[in-house]
């Protein structure tokens, strides 16, 4: 997605719920929590199954993933790949589905009151509908190379 993995975070996969195991973390109700870190997604769904992955627990960004199709990994292949996408990640901290309208009106729009505000917040000219696969793998690359030092 984009986003710096500096809030909390859970994927749901049927009715079971994964995630990482960091302070401050509270379970809802008591609900078990699993060790995401110590399960594969290729053992845990299938290929047409969806499930949740909700990131940030105040902005509550839901995503619903099908997973369409799963292939095998190519000679020396340690990560995920993304083979398609569209539009940009919502920025970090932008406040959830109401923020973000409110960040692509503001952009979208010079004459807007906080127009200018919103650009240098974001660091310049943003585009909604701009996507980098080669961004994407990148970042997925990156992301394993961390977690699996």
């Amino acid at each position: 997605m984009g986003w710096w993995n500096s809030h909390l975070h859970q994927f749901e996969i049927s009715d079971i719920r994964y995630s990482s195991p960091e302070p401050g973390y509270v379970p809802v109700l008591g609900d078990p929590v699993h060790d995401e870190r110590k399960s594969k997604l290729g053992s845990l769904a299938e290929e047409d199954d969806r499930f949740i992955y909700e990131y940030d627990f105040g902005d509550s960004w839901e995503h619903e993933i099908v997973g369409e199709q799963i292939l095998a990994a190519g000679p020396g292949s340690t990560t995920s790949r993304c083979l398609e996408g569209t539009r940009s990640c919502p920025p970090e901290d932008v406040g959830g589905w109401p923020g973000y309208a409110d960040f692509l009106d503001a952009m979208a729009d010079p004459r807007h009151p906080d127009h200018d505000v919103r650009r240098e917040w974001i660091g310049g000219r943003w585009d909604p509908e701009f996507f980098s696969l080669d961004g994407a793998n990148g970042a997925l690359k990156m992301s394993a190379s961390r977690r699996f030092r």
